[in-house]
């Protein structure tokens, strides 16, 4: 897996390229804590994610979470796939994904 980091004040953009998987998901987890300090806008490019795991998902709803708390979180450009393993979880009704 792959992370691109776009800063811009208080909104963050990471674009993941490759696999979150049980092996990438902590690489991920500890980006994404060092990251969000000050962050109230957070926008997750899926558009070069090939393979989304449960540990990813676990990733995703931590950060969730802390981003309720702390402003917004939206998961853009979700391919077929990735978007069949959000509905099947029940991710589609927790997480905001355009």
């Amino acid at each position: 897996m792959k992370l691109e980091k776009i800063s811009n004040g208080s909104d963050l953009t990471v674009k993941i390229i490759g696999r979150l998987d049980t092996t990438t998901a902590p690489q991920l987890d500890t980006f994404l804590r060092d990251s969000l300090s000050g962050v109230t806008s957070l926008l997750l490019d899926f558009s070069q994610l090939e393979y989304l795991s449960s540990a990813g998902l676990r990733v995703l709803l931590a950060t969730q979470k802390t981003m309720n708390k702390q402003g917004s979180m939206v998961i853009k450009n979700v391919n077929d796939t990735i978007m069949e393993v959000f509905d099947i979880t029940g991710f589609v009704d927790i997480l905001t994904i355009e």
